[in-house]
């Protein structure tokens, strides 16, 4: 459980790291190890190593501690074991950095026979160490080699989906600014569960404490305008040992506190959920919450009150749920008391861990970390919309939000939609620390008009895509106002898709942040879509040739590349693409220069990987004028056959 590695920790150094050590540095660290105590036992084992003169990687290096006695050269038996038993300590702590090199030793000892999951937890530790490549590679070769218990399996093919995950979300991340907060919010220890009312926070915190010189977990008071974070002390609680206190949740009026509380009975550490009611200036006495939370031989943690302080969200690992530590949620009376509670239900929890429940009030959803679905790894924060009448499915919030590391207690700033907290342990090797967030997300928002009139187009079915996917993300269908509004999440590159009967489908890549949409279309300068009828000539403006010459100029393959495009939107169109010219010159000049002006159109736009049985070149000379070429006196007009040297285009066929 997250909570016990983050509250134990630093007061576990502190309480052995400087005692007397013991010759049998194994003996003390297999001791350490099977009490589950993952950062004293590598302390231990990597004393061990030291004394067998090894790194990570296996190779052997002079000792050069003079004090230490020489001793015989280990079998490698003995070298694996400690080696192995080192690695699964650091991951015990989530220290993956350190337990990659020491599983990478077990795999390049050829030790995979006596250790078998040896592989898997090598790629695990790639994942989070964030070599997605390389963490494939391996995971992959265990799943082909290995065939033991099938959870290994399970939980190998879970990870590789992990793996491509994060790499996708590494590359097109949310549009949200994290950064660890600075000043006195994190300190030596952990530093979590940030929670505000009005302008004061409460959190958790595992710093020192200096009276006794351990570190305690406790819930910190923090106003606006103090210098520093006060510890909160509760009326006549007489705490015997090492009682610690963590993840604060406040009632609307901010005068209950619920709070977590836990202690060790032997080599068990209970937790259970407290209230406190805040009188004369003072916190009172913690009271246990009832049975309906606190099943006797049960943990219950993490407590949240909702808004309206008529429900409490917590996390339990007692019976009824979907396995692990589980979401549930209990009916509050009047004074503060739980009288009843009810699982969340599969479409929140899994059969892996889920903690630090929120209900977003504003957003009308639900803000939970868990284990059990795909992520970038460990503890994942997800939301499901709805409520306690209906819950939608989990969606993961994302890198930056998430990392490869532990996310946990989300929260939202008071005064800002735009800011919320969350606790991390992306930055340490050890302990949760609280970071500020800021999210960039935007709304891309914009009207349809119609190409030739200007004016709103209702109707038009507008399409949010992944142009990556191709998967349709949201579609509306335009009113009177022919607006649209899109939310843009990440920097993936999208794609906006325009479609109307008797118009040409569109399709418009949506800008970056800070950009607006520019000019896509041949006819308009505005995000338009042309009519067309079929038969029907539609003149292009702006292809130009030198006199005399078929050859096209460069601004004239500019407006054909905007053909292309509204051929490639419009896949089942097929047209016929002409060239006319004024009554200056003979019947077959002009036929013959035409053709050739039309036909180096079609081959400029089939360059651009249109197919030819979809576009057909056609040269009419002067033989379809839509203006005089000279006056009613005889004389010359220039407007007139200006007009008549044209290249237009006709649909031909729609389907």
């Amino acid at each position: 459980m997250k909570t016990i590695l983050y509250t134990v920790l630093l007061s576990l150094f502190c309480n052995c790291a400087f005692a007397q050590y013991t010759e049998d540095f194994k003996a003390t660290a297999d001791k350490s190890f099977k009490n589950k105590n993952y950062y004293e036992a590598a302390y231990y084992y990597k004393k061990a190593a030291e004394r067998m003169n090894l790194t990570p990687k296996g190779i052997r290096i002079p000792f050069q501690e003079a004090s230490v006695k020489k001793v015989a050269e280990p079998k490698p038996a003995e070298v694996n074991y400690i080696a192995y038993q080192l690695a699964d300590s650091y991951r015990g702590y989530e220290n993956y950095l350190e337990a990659e090199g020491w599983y990478y030793k077990i795999i390049n000892a050829n030790a995979e026979a006596e250790y078998p999951l040896a592989r898997l937890w090598y790629g695990v530790c790639l994942r989070a160490n964030q070599h997605f490549d390389e963490a494939i590679q391996q995971l992959s070769q265990f799943v082909k080699n290995y065939h033991g218990d099938s959870k290994n399996i399970e939980m190998a093919n879970k990870e590789l989906a992990n793996c491509h995950f994060a790499q996708d979300q590494y590359q097109y991340p949310i549009l949200v600014d994290v950064g660890k907060m600075k000043g006195e919010w994190n300190s030596d220890g952990s530093n979590y569960a940030l929670i505000q009312k009005d302008n004061n926070f409460m959190f958790t915190s595992s710093r020192l404490v200096k009276n006794n010189n351990k570190h305690l977990n406790k819930v910190y008071s923090y106003a606006s305008n103090a210098a520093k974070p006060v510890a909160i002390n509760f009326k006549n609680s007489n705490d015997k040992g090492d009682v610690e206190y963590g993840t604060p949740a406040l009632d609307p009026t901010g005068s209950k506190l619920f709070v977590t509380r836990w202690f060790k009975v032997g080599s068990k550490t209970e937790h259970a959920i407290y209230r406190s009611d805040f009188k004369n200036n003072e916190w009172g006495p913690l009271v246990k919450l009832s049975s309906n939370v606190n099943l006797e031989g049960f943990n219950a943690i993490q407590p949240f009150v909702t808004a309206d302080g008529k429900h409490l969200y917590f996390v339990s690992d007692k019976p009824g749920g979907q396995g692990g530590d589980d979401i549930w949620v209990s009916d509050l009376d009047a004074e503060g008391n739980a009288v009843n509670s009810v699982n969340l239900g599969s479409t929140i929890n899994t059969p892996l861990d889920e903690q630090a429940p929120y209900y977003d009030e504003l957003n009308k959803r639900l803000v939970y970390s868990s284990k059990g679905m795909t992520g970038l790894g460990g503890f994942d924060l997800f939301t499901s919309a709805g409520n306690l009448g209906y819950w939608g499915k989990p969606k993961n919030m994302g890198y930056p939000i998430n990392s490869a590391k532990d996310d946990l207690y989300y929260s939202l700033d008071a005064s800002n939609p735009n800011k919320f907290y969350i606790s991390s342990d992306r930055q340490s090797d050890c302990c949760l620390e609280v970071f500020q967030a800021y999210d960039k997300r935007f709304i891309l928002s914009g009207m349809v008009i119609d190409c030739d009139t200007h004016k709103p187009l209702p109707g038009v079915k507008v399409t949010f895509i992944d142009s990556l996917t191709k998967e349709t993300l949201k579609e509306v269908t335009v009113g009177k106002d022919a607006k649209y509004t899109f939310a843009v999440n990440t920097n993936r590159p999208y794609n906006l898709m325009l479609e109307k009967t008797g118009y040409f489908t569109k399709v418009v890549p949506v800008p970056q942040p800070g950009n607006k949409l520019k000019n896509d279309t041949l006819y308009s300068p505005d995000l338009c879509l042309q009519a067309f009828e079929v038969n029907k000539p539609i003149v292009i403006k702006n292809i130009l040739y030198d006199f005399n010459s078929a050859d096209l100029r460069p601004e004239s393959k500019t407006v054909l590349n905007s053909l292309a495009t509204i051929l490639k939107d419009n896949p089942k169109i097929k047209i016929e693409l002409a060239s006319h010219t004024d009554s200056i010159g003979s019947d077959a000049y002009n036929n013959n220069l035409s053709q050739m002006r039309a036909q180096s159109c079609v081959d400029y736009i089939v360059s651009n990987g249109i197919s030819t049985d979809r576009i057909f070149a056609k040269g009419y000379g002067k033989t379809k004028p839509i203006a005089p070429n000279s006056n009613p006196d005889g004389t010359d007009n220039p407007d007139g056959r200006q007009l008549n040297r044209r290249t237009e285009f006709t649909v031909l066929k729609t389907e």
